[in-house]
């Protein structure tokens, strides 16, 4: 008999070689029914994988990310297994995952192309394998089998991975007619899958890098209900109306250029005014809890990132090395704004007294994205952070800690993200290599992350393997309208670069002492949170934060000069408007603003100019009668400030 702890706490006993299935069948019917996987101390597994020891046991549903993550990983097999019927000989990259669905990198034998028109044929494939219920079947294999296996087929795709595989760790699975390399898991068959699209067809370099072979990556979704499927392909219609780079380019927020280059955005005046509302906003916050800001150069000396360890860890991301005329003399862009800090912090003495230090810079950094993962302003290669970094006492890190989690609710309240989740990000105790550092140094800096979220009354998940290479981390999963999870704002405490700096300040016992660092960025980056604000409110933004607030609307060239008048005494009183004096009837003058989502749309004429006064429309809802200018101005500030009410104090 074996004991098996379930998340309540709860035990209970079963015999030796239990599956997650059969728990799942002796505490409800319903469960058996829902369940897709099983995680057995931490590690995902098949539903019918024996247990053969004491165990915790957590029993996954369509509802977990981990049970979503199973279907689909099982559906991209079963993508796989319908392509090779229809192309014998298809050489298979990787199948993984992504937030929503999956995909499969494949290599048509024969310089064949799959195409968009072939899907169809594909997804009706699918539907009739699932109906058929194959079971999948995990089996365990020797490397020398595996190679001798896959070597028979001529798959130098399959040989590559297995070459980097050790020895009684590589698994197969069958289902039908198809075989692959995987360590799965998967569900018990394929009946479980009963809708299915497959979304797109675009090119990967196998294993992301350039040099090597261009493979079709085929992506898809699939739900274990027709309804649901129906379902997200309506929210897709409404993210394709929210797309960033459609509503930016409506709006005149942003643009690239080639000539400039790939991944590098251009800032339009209106997307800059936005970006400098979002700077002001986080900028007065900063000074309410005691930050100092500082500007760092675009560039800095490669040891200063090696020192760091960033080169070390993100050498391959970054663009090459600078070399300069002078014999020896290296730099590189700027990947991380830390490692400056760093340097500004060791600029001069600290005593005990002084720390808490907190610096903070709106700091443009770049990395090398490849091509093919750059999207919008989401994934670019230049972006700037809203970083700031803390240096302070071991017994003021949790409440700074604290401090910094109060500055990303006031940011989540003031744009109306009012739904997430707290991830807590530690390391990866399997890993140790992944990590600079000592253990004592981890386990302190775990431990100060995991109190104060507790204190803070934070409801979090935890996920192992998810730190920085340098430290634990707290972060924040935003939904968006549309229900999409988005990484926004993240803290993380650091014990390890100010050893590698020797960091020091002098101590209420006159001995030198390491301080601890905080890193910490709400918004993330500029560049995507922007994206992920333009897509969560529809290019609506809040009334303080919009770039242009008001528009003025004479209804014929004769009252442009009272339009102007206007327009200057609303710019006077801090509220962003333009006149719109084009030769247009003013229905199509308000259609247009309209759809530039400005905010308040300004009419005025013969009896507006001898009236001082104004016909008010309020986009979206039209008519809001008449006001004089002064009034207006004041409603206006009010509205501002209402939305604003207790943010800064």
């Amino acid at each position: 008999m074996i004991k098996i702890t379930l998340p309540d706490n709860s035990v209970r006993e079963y015999e030796s070689g239990i599956t997650g299935l059969q728990i799942a069948e002796s505490i409800s019917g319903r469960l058996a029914k829902e369940v897709l996987s099983v995680s057995v101390n931490g590690e995902v597994w098949d539903l019918s994988r024996p247990i053969g020891q004491d165990s915790s046991v957590r029993l996954h549903t369509w509802d977990d990310r981990e049970g979503k993550e199973t279907f689909w990983h099982s559906s991209a097999h079963l993508m796989a297994e319908a392509i090779e019927t229809f192309y014998p000989g298809t050489r298979f990259g990787i199948g993984p995952t992504v937030e929503n669905g999956f995909y499969y990198d494949i290599d048509l034998p024969g310089g064949q192309q799959l195409t968009e028109k072939d899907l169809e044929k594909v997804e009706k494939l699918m539907l009739e394998l699932s109906r058929q219920k194959e079971d999948i079947i995990r089996e365990n294999i020797s490397k020398e089998e595996a190679l001798k296996l896959f070597g028979e087929k001529g798959d130098e795709l399959k040989l590559e991975l297995i070459s980097e595989l050790e020895d009684g760790t590589i698994t197969l699975y069958k289902q039908g007619n198809f075989t692959d390399l995987c360590r799965g898991p998967h569900l018990p068959n394929s009946g479980y899958i009963k809708a299915i699209k497959l979304m797109s067809i675009a090119g990967a370099y196998w294993r992301g890098d350039e040099k090597n072979k261009m493979l079709t990556r085929v992506y898809g979704i699939t739900f274990p209900k027709q309804k649901m499927l129906e379902e997200y392909l309506v929210l897709l219609e409404e993210a394709k109306k929210r797309d960033h780079r459609k509503i930016g380019k409506e709006l005149e927020l942003f643009t690239f250029s080639e000539s400039v280059g790939q991944g590098l955005p251009l800032w339009l005046p209106k997307g800059a005014q936005l970006r400098a509302q979002l700077e002001d906003f986080l900028k007065r916050i900063q000074k309410k809890f005691g930050y100092d800001q500082v500007i760092t150069p675009h560039i800095g000396d490669v040891q200063l990132y090696k020192t760091s360890g960033h080169y070390e860890k993100y050498g391959k991301d970054s663009f090459q090395v600078i070399k300069t005329p002078a014999e020896g003399e290296e730099y590189l862009l700027k990947p991380m704004n830390c490692p400056h800090h760093c340097e500004i912090f060791k600029a001069r003495p600290h005593s005990y007294k002084d720390l808490p230090v907190r610096m903070a810079e709106f700091g443009t950094v770049y990395r090398y994205e490849m091509s093919g993962e750059l999207h919008g302003l989401t994934r670019v290669r230049g972006f700037t952070q809203d970083d700031a970094h803390i240096f302070c006492r071991p017994d003021q890190l949790k409440d700074e800690f604290k401090k910094v989690i109060d500055i990303v609710f006031i940011i989540f309240k003031a744009l109306e993200f009012n739904d997430y989740r707290a991830q807590i990000s530690l390391r990866d105790p399997e890993k140790p290599e992944k990590y600079i550092g000592t253990p004592e140094n981890w386990d302190k800096a775990e431990q100060a992350i995991i109190e104060a979220c507790a204190e803070k009354g934070l409801n979090t998940v935890t996920e192992l393997g998810e730190a920085a290479f340098y430290g634990p981390k707290l972060d924040f999963m935003v939904k968006d309208a549309l229900g999409r999870s988005w990484q926004l704002g993240t803290i993380q405490v650091d014990y390890n670069l100010p050893d590698r700096f020797q960091l020091e300040y002098i101590g209420a016992d006159d001995k030198r002492h390491r301080p601890v660092m905080i890193h910490r960025a709400p918004f993330g980056s500029m560049e995507r949170f922007v994206a992920v604000l333009i897509e969560h409110t529809a290019g609506k933004f809040p009334l303080w934060l919009t770039p242009e607030q008001v528009v003025v609307m004479p209804i014929s060239e004769k009252y442009n000069d009272y339009a102007r008048k206007v327009s200057d005494i609303l710019n006077f009183s801090d509220i962003r408007s333009f006149v719109d004096d084009r030769n247009e009837k003013i229905g199509r003058k308000i259609r247009d603003n309209e759809l530039k989502r400005i905010p308040y749309l300004l009419v005025v004429g013969e009896k507006e100019e001898e009236n001082r006064t104004v016909a008010v429309r309020r986009q979206g809802e039209g008519d809001k009668g008449t006001m004089e200018v002064a009034e207006f101005a004041t409603f206006i500030q009010d509205e501002i400030k209402k939305q604003l009410t207790g943010l800064y104090n």
